[in-house]
């Protein structure tokens, strides 16, 4: 008899907790949008119901809490009640979990309600009946949401060039088709439909608001996280050849990584062993460090400490680590920061004169009007209204202004900026008007 009611609380918990639930949510999913045999993975289901009510959010929560109440009865069941405390214990927690999931779910399906237009009484027969509920909603043409999870995406399509740019062999080539990420089982698109040419001697501003891309497009250039992209430098592809093209490429972030401890002469020579070839010999390696203080200005410093630095040596100093391998393509995170206007005049001229020896200089910096006369081109990325990171303009810099009918690099920025975020959510306009005038550029 035992046996009997083990089979039957086993076939129970089946069908009404796994089961039903189920294939109610596939029915759900369908009518939303999503992929059906999702709805048969235990926790992505709970967090995908979440998407479907337009609460990922509390899908994401939920999806969590799911997650830690199955590990706790897992090891509750492991330790039995031998070691009393310690189960008591984890009891508790796993309460407190399950009540947590109780009123995440209640969240979800009073925000699944709204979506399908129905009244709040439904919500409390979600809670207790949800397989049968979801059923019944899935199979009577009564129940449609208005709106689909997958809505957002295609409403937020805006033109693409959707053509590559022809390589050139005397500077950088950048066509990126596309640049995405798995984020909870979702594919998020990152970065879209980015093409352009950097000639080497080009000094470039690379300009966009918070969560356009730029950190992204920084790292799919350089290697650093591929993209679905071809990269090319001169002769080179970035991707295929990126042992090779590491050596021709530097980047100095915001924050440098240097010791304190150490000498300047020290901290450079050091950047030498890491950054060049273990072909060059240690004679030659010396004399590139010695061409760099001086470059930099800081053959003076060399036997000092780089906590005794002035914040503009520093700078100097870190960017002097990067270029010790003297490389093609130099990109800068906002080497100006924390340094007041006259430094930092004075930092950027440094590098546009790396730029004048035929390097490729890209920048990020949040002053760009102080120092705006020094750049030749711009970059303006901008997300579109999927929040996707689009080019919105690359050219000189005159005509950016004229492109946006704007005065200064920040009322560029303004302007493309969405209007939660202060600016005039202009975005899609523009990157829709560059995608026309790039395809008239090329014929």
């Amino acid at each position: 008899m035992e046996h009997y009611d083990f089979i039957m609380s086993a076939a129970f918990q089946v069908v009404f907790g796994y089961l039903l639930p189920a294939i109610g949510s596939a029915l759900i999913f369908y009518k939303c949008g999503i992929k059906r045999r999702l709805a048969f993975i235990p926790f992505i289901r709970e967090y995908l119901l979440g998407v479907c009510a337009d609460k990922e959010h509390e899908g994401r929560v939920y999806f969590g809490l799911a997650i830690a109440g199955a590990v706790m009865s897992g090891i509750m069941n492991l330790i039995g009640q031998k070691v009393y405390a310690i189960w008591a214990l984890f009891l508790v927690v796993h309460a407190a979990i399950r009540i947590a999931q109780v009123l995440y779910s209640v969240r979800i399906f009073t925000a699944l309600v709204k979506v399908f237009g129905k009244s709040r009484k439904w919500v409390l027969l979600l809670v207790l009946f949800e397989g049968p509920v979801l059923i019944y909603w899935g199979l009577s043409p009564e129940y449609m949401p208005m709106k689909k999870a997958t809505e957002k995406e295609i409403e937020a399509e805006t033109k693409l060039l959707g053509a590559d740019v022809q390589s050139i062999l005397d500077g950088l080539t950048v066509n990126i088709n596309e640049r995405s990420v798995i984020d909870f089982f979702k594919k998020k698109v990152l970065l879209k439909d980015i093409h352009m040419c950097i000639p080497k001697g080009h000094m470039v501003l690379l300009l966009g608001g918070s969560g356009a891309g730029k950190t992204t497009y920084l790292n799919a250039v350089t290697g650093y996280e591929k993209a679905d992209a071809r990269i090319t430098l001169g002769e080179d592809d970035v991707y295929f050849d990126y042992d090779k093209m590491m050596y021709d490429i530097g980047f100095v972030p915001q924050q440098d990584l240097m010791r304190g401890n150490d000498t300047v002469a020290l901290t450079l020579s050091d950047a030498a062993t890491l950054r060049l070839p273990s072909s060059v010999s240690m004679a030659e390696r010396k004399k590139r460090v010695a061409e760099v203080l001086d470059q930099f200005g800081l053959t003076t410093v060399k036997d000092n400490l780089v906590e005794k630095l002035s914040g503009g040596q520093r700078k100097r100093l870190s960017i002097a680590m990067e270029f010790i391998s003297n490389p093609t393509l130099f990109i800068l995170d906002e080497p100006d920061s924390g340094l007041d206007g006259v430094v930092a005049r004075s930092l950027f001229e440094k590098l546009r004169s790396i730029a004048n020896e035929g390097k490729i200089v890209v920048v990020i910096t949040h002053t760009p009007d102080r120092v705006i006369d020094l750049f030749d081109d711009v970059i303006v990325l901008a997300k579109d209204a999927g929040r996707t990171g689009r080019l919105a303009w690359y050219g000189p810099v005159e005509k950016a202004y004229e492109f946006f009918g704007k005065n200064s690099m920040e009322e560029i920025l303004l302007s493309i900026n969405q209007k939660d975020e202060g600016g005039e959510g202009r975005a899609d306009e523009f990157i829709e008007k560059y995608a026309d005038y790039m395809r008239a550029e090329m014929g």
